[in-house]
């Protein structure tokens, strides 16, 4: 025995050596010093799961019967190319053997899995899993019994250790809502191939997620697992510890010497505090409003004059599970200033004219921001760039250039490219799926051939918005310059939404008891097509007319109709407007057994206006004028003129307005909207003096009298959002400023002839929403009935027939909600004040009626505006205790006064 082993271990010594030289033979043909041209013999392919190796070697480049040198660039550019299809993991081409001239080959791979599933915190319900496999085993195995019981087996045991190994307690709760967001967030979608990056990716999308929510230690793990039921597929176990909510304990502020940490902490708006008295804004630690808060921060410093402030986080580390401090460093620099400034390329405006607008002195703190507001976009006043864009000059540009640094001075240089000035070439429109194009180009005002000016694009883009038709906020406006002839194309793009409004309401109007309401306003009419019924969609639109239709009835005894046309363009040329109104009411009176109509009053109305924009002082002004016709019809009826009569109310009216209160009318932030009208019958006593002696009933015949308004209403923006100038005309995507309101409203009648006096009709009520009549007193006489928050409805009438002059002053404060999409919705408080006199001997400006509170509105383009208000009266009404206090009132339509 040992003899034989002896033997057998000097044969190996011997052949060894001789074993080894024969692999270095093929080594040496195969080195990469000594290259040599094969031919391929065959490719095999290896490693693959659910990979075809047809297609692998199709794409490797490489086919049998090719020649190719190796070692040489060939196999190498044959893996890069697999590469490429992003389906392996890892690749290798072997030489498998090699006879004479012929190789073989083999592509070795290893697949990147595919994503089967995902399952977050072991949130998965693998009961109905297994019911689901067992489902598809039937179904596929429906006729062989052996492999539907052999699919089923696999079922069973895969999912039964599954449900057997579940622990939901050893994971974190996560909110339902989270998951959702988390699902739409990182997209999973099976298929999906399962690498190193592809789950880092994930990690750091859903540590995101809830670190922007306040999670500061939030942390995510992606663990693949193998799906025993697919090939080449894995679970995505992801684990999710979200932690607790981080706020920030201090915000700790070195370096700064200048200015207080009091004043850099007002500039970080996102990064607060925690304080037991911060109610309304959060404290919660978000690393990229933080950052951004830094920007604001140095930004502040820059205003200063330390232009070259740094500001820097240097670190937040946790006090406990909930704090963390915030420690920013702050390297003040030096504080410089304005020295000389110098204009060099202006020759179209001289120096003095250009310093009146940048208006910065020598010796003012250098302010860079300043600058740039002065000489791209001032939001306050004027500036530099729309002195020239407004002459045409689109190609301005200007570029302040430090030129010299002297101690802490600085002097500038403005250096002015003026070009020339652009003339439009054509104007384009787009979006406009309901209103016909000659509606909006005829309110566009920057024309083909004029003059390129910016101010006049921001009137257009009001102008649209005017209109009601399309979303305010997404008028957009693109100019788009040819250098190369000096012109330039407008193109308009809108977003229609619904204007049309449906009215739907049931009040109790006092002694008229219930009263219903039913309305339709369709404020984008076309009168043109109401006859080709294959425009209507569901009825003609498109025009820009406007047809109102409403009708109000308590059963037989009340009923109320009225029509309204308006034309805005008549004639289609000039923005002349035609407003025809027609209105008929009856009030009956029946017997109380036959329930026969016994008496009954009837009004019937028709009104004609008239409006127009003016070119003096300003295109801001509109002027109306038109006349009214009313007829009463009264008989059998008991009223405070008389019982059976006529009575005629002719009258004629002007209004004289200006309006610029910018680009959303239904949360305005900034502008005005002032006018003066007057309505006037002719003076009858003064051409027929015999008129002055006739009993009280028979003068009514011809009603007369004068009748005048002022209305003012401003807006003011209290907060401006710090945003970037987004484009030519300064626009931002977005902003919610707090808005003040402030209102007057003024008013009264007057007689012509002293010993004629002023009658009963058209008189002031005061008092609640401005919405409720007073009783049939109102439906006869026509008087005008005033809101007055905080007070019952009519509440504020000095005698039965109402005042004859009245004041009413409002403030409010506005916060929008929403002021995109389909509606605008906006909190207010108000402070309100009024009152209602019988006679100018009683007129006292300073005995007003106070109340305060706070309402909500919605404007939605079906329903219009509407709100509510909770108004709490100050002052105590005479003869009517419990007309002030708290009052809850509705609001329906954008009432002006």
């Amino acid at each position: 025995m040992q003899k034989h082993l002896f033997l057998i271990v000097l044969s190996l010594i011997f052949i060894a050596p001789f074993t080894g030289i024969a692999q270095d033979e093929q080594l040496i043909k195969l080195n990469y010093q000594f290259p040599k041209i094969y031919e391929i013999a065959n490719i095999t392919v290896t490693g693959t799961k659910t990979l075809n190796h047809s297609t692998l070697i199709s794409f490797s480049g490489l086919k049998q019967g090719d020649e190719i040198a190796i070692p040489g660039d060939d196999i190498s550019n044959a893996i890069k190319k697999i590469w490429k299809q992003d389906l392996v993991g890892d690749i290798q081409i072997h030489v498998t053997k090699v006879i004479g001239k012929d190789v073989y080959l083999n592509i070795h791979v290893t697949e990147i899995p595919r994503l089967s599933q995902y399952v977050i915190n072991n949130n998965i319900d693998y009961k109905s899993l297994k019911k689901d496999c067992q489902l598809d085993c039937k179904a596929q195995f429906r006729k062989d019994h052996a492999q539907k019981k052999a699919c089923l087996d696999n079922c069973n045991t895969t999912y039964d250790k599954k449900i057997a190994k579940k622990k939901k307690k050893d994971y974190p709760k996560i909110k339902s809502t989270d998951l959702d967001e988390i699902d739409d967030l990182i997209n999973l979608h099976r298929g999906k191939r399962v690498t190193s990056s592809f789950k880092k990716n994930t990690e750091l999308a859903i540590e995101r997620f809830y670190k922007e929510k306040g999670f500061y230690n939030a942390t995510a793990n992606a663990i693949p697992e193998e799906d025993t039921l697919l090939d080449n597929s894995v679970i995505l176990n992801i684990t999710i510890d979200p932690g607790k909510k981080v706020k920030i304990k201090n915000v700790i502020f070195n370096g700064n010497n200048a200015v207080p940490d009091k004043k850099l902490k007002k500039k970080m708006k996102n990064t607060k505090e925690k304080k037991i008295t911060r109610i309304f804004s959060r404290s919660k630690y978000i690393q990229e409003e933080a950052l951004a808060d830094l920007e604001k921060v140095k930004t502040y410093y820059n205003s200063l004059g330390f232009r070259d402030a740094k500001v820097e986080l240097n670190r937040v580390y946790s006090i406990s599970d909930k704090l963390v401090n915030v420690e920013i460093d702050i390297d003040e620099g030096q504080k410089y200033y304005f020295r000389n400034i110098e204009w060099k390329g202006n020759f179209i405006y001289d120096d003095s004219t250009l310093n009146r607008i940048v208006s910065i002195k020598k010796g003012d703190i250098y302010n860079k921001s300043l600058l740039d507001q002065k000489l791209n976009y001032n939001p306050t006043g004027p500036d530099v760039s729309s002195l020239y864009l407004d002459n045409g000059y689109l190609f301005f540009s200007v570029v302040p250039v430090e030129v010299n640094v002297v101690g802490d001075s600085i002097d500038l240089e403005m250096r002015i490219h003026e070009g020339a000035q652009a003339r439009i070439n054509q104007v384009t429109v787009s979006g406009n799926t309901k209103t016909s194009d000659h509606v909006i180009i005829r309110e566009i005002r920057d024309l083909p051939g004029n003059k390129f000016s910016r101010s006049t694009l921001i009137r257009t883009q009001r102008e649209l918005a005017a209109l009601g038709y399309f979303e305010p906020e997404q008028i957009g406006i693109n100019p788009v310059p040819n250098p190369a002839d000096g012109t330039v194309d407008i193109h308009y793009t809108v977003v229609e939404k619904p204007s049309d409004q449906l009215q739907l309401s049931g009040g109790w109007g006092g002694a008229v008891g219930f009263i219903g309401t039913l309305g339709l306003v369709f404020n984008n009419f076309s009168l043109r097509n109401f006859f080709h019924f294959n425009q209507w969609n569901p009825l003609p639109s498109g025009d820009g007319q406007r047809l109102s239709l409403r009708f109000q009835a308590n059963g037989r005894e009340f009923q109320t109709y009225s029509l309204s046309v308006t034309e805005p363009w008549l004639g289609g040329k000039k923005p002349v407007s035609l407003t025809v109104s027609l209105s008929h009411s009856v009030r009956n009176t029946f017997d109380r057994i036959t329930r026969d109509r016994i008496g009954f009053l009837k009004v019937s109305g028709l009104t004609v206006n008239f409006g127009r924009r003016l070119k003096v002082p300003d295109d801001w002004f509109t002027l109306s004028y038109g006349a009214s016709f009313l007829l009463y019809d009264i008989e059998d009826y008991p009223s405070p003129i008389c019982e059976t009569c006529n009575a005629r109310n002719f009258a004629l009216t002007g209004t004289l307005a200006r309006n610029n209160i910018g680009t959303n009318p239904q949360f305005p932030t900034e502008g005005a909207n002032v006018s003066l009208s007057v309505t006037a019958t002719p003076p009858y006593s003064l051409m027929n003096r015999s008129r002055e002696n006739l009993p009280e009933p028979d003068r009514y015949d011809w009603i007369e009298y004068h009748k005048w308004y002022f209305d003012m209403s401003w807006f003011m923006k209290l907060t401006h959002n710090k945003r970037q100038r987004d484009n030519l005309f300064g626009e931002s995507k977005t902003q919610r400023p707090l808005v003040m309101n402030v209102r007057t409203h003024l008013g009264f009648i007057g007689s012509y002839n002293k010993n004629y006096g002023i009658g009963p009709f058209e008189r002031f009520i005061l008092g609640g929403d401005g919405l409720s009549g007073a009783g049939f007193g109102s439906f006869i006489l026509g008087q005008d009935i005033i809101g007055l928050r905080g007070y019952s409805n009519n509440s504020i009438v000095p005698v039965d027939e109402g005042g004859i002059i009245f004041n009413k002053f409002v403030a409010e404060l506005r916060y929008p909600l929403v002021t995109q999409g389909v509606a605008t919705v906006f909190l207010l408080g108000f402070l309100e004040a009024g009152n209602n006199w019988a006679s100018y001997q009683s007129y006292n400006p300073f005995d007003l009626y106070k109340s305060y509170g706070m309402g909500l509105r919605i404007f939605m383009p079906a329903f219009g505006m509407i709100g509510i208000d909770y108004g709490i009266g100050i002052d105590n009404v005479p003869g009517d205790p419990s007309a002030g206090g708290g009052q809850f009132h509705f609001i329906i339509g954008q009432q002006l006064r």
